[in-house]
């Protein structure tokens, strides 16, 4: 993977763009948030970001771990949909007291496999 690659970048923004919270989602504040291109969307419903942001006020607890692994999994659903990849595993686990970390895994059909870590993915959402 060359410093070219544009996949990494995908990941990041995937992961930490804000993404619009849905009408059944409890929020952190009165906001919906998201990101205001998806107004205007080539596709019809293709969303950018991921509701990680959602997790921002919580305890982190067993349940907060899942959801966070379950935020990233559907932020990152569109690699497979766009053929990206061939299949995109991630990990989420508690790191400590105050962090949770997440491993992703792009299994790209064409090129090399990327894996990358947030040692503290939880830092991205409390800032």
């Amino acid at each position: 993977m060359g410093l070219r690659d544009p996949l990494p970048r995908a990941v990041i923004i995937s992961l930490f763009t804000w993404g619009r919270a849905r009408p059944a989602d409890d929020l952190p504040g009165t906001e919906r948030c998201g990101w205001w291109g998806d107004s205007f969307a080539s596709v019809p419903g293709d969303r950018i970001g991921s509701r990680l942001w959602l997790l921002a006020r919580a305890k982190i607890t067993q349940q907060t771990v899942t959801q966070a692994r379950e935020y990233a999994e559907e932020a990152l659903a569109w690699l497979v949909a766009d053929g990206v990849a061939s299949q995109v595993i991630v990990e989420a686990e508690r790191a400590g007291v105050s962090q949770i970390s997440l491993r992703c895994q792009i299994v790209r059909p064409d090129a090399a496999n990327l894996d990358i870590r947030f040692n503290d993915a939880w830092s991205f959402l409390n800032v």
